[in-house]
């Protein structure tokens, strides 16, 4: 995956709000806090712990209305960096190994007569699960986060050396 790849979306987004010069202002824009990521971690975990419990079924719905409450108003600042990272390739391939490495384990361990049946099974794979996602999640955000200053100190560079006009 290319430097470029992983800025495209904030790119487009900054591109959008200048008029079509792409500035990126590193130092204006703040990373998601870890306990963001939890909230996916458990949305991640949920399949397993409504196997575990179906009582769990209310929780998880109230944690995902709060999920969204959180991001819409706490979050709102930021909206912009979660969007770009929820628009980038690397976010939607985590997404879509999770899926797989899930579905994965389960027949896995079903062809293996290890089939996870037990609630103490369900919830070990929910905490796996929702660690994984959080690290994950985290991890993308810190490959974002060092690109897009890569990319800012490149365009400093470049600026700082180009010549000016009417100079």
């Amino acid at each position: 995956m290319s430097l470029t790849d992983t800025l495209s979306p904030v790119r487009r987004a900054a591109s959008k709000r200048s008029g079509g010069a792409a500035q990126v202002d590193v130092s204006q824009v703040r990373p998601l806090p870890t306990w963001f990521f939890a909230f996916e971690g458990v949305l991640a975990g949920s399949y397993d712990l409504v196997k575990m419990s179906p009582k769990a079924l209310p929780v998880l719905v109230g944690l995902g209305l709060v999920n969204g409450l959180v991001s819409a108003t706490v979050l709102r600042r930021r909206i912009k960096l979660v969007r770009a990272m929820l628009r980038g390739k690397r976010t939607r391939a985590i997404a879509v190994g999770l899926i797989g490495l899930r579905m994965g384990t389960h027949l896995l361990l079903g062809a293996a007569g290890a089939a996870i049946t037990t609630a103490t099974g369900h919830a070990i794979m929910a905490v796996v699960m929702a660690g994984l996602t959080v690290a994950l999640l985290r991890f993308d955000q810190t490959v974002t986060f060092r690109a897009l200053a890569t990319d800012a100190n490149a365009n400093a560079a470049a600026d700082a050396v180009a010549p000016r006009e009417g100079a």
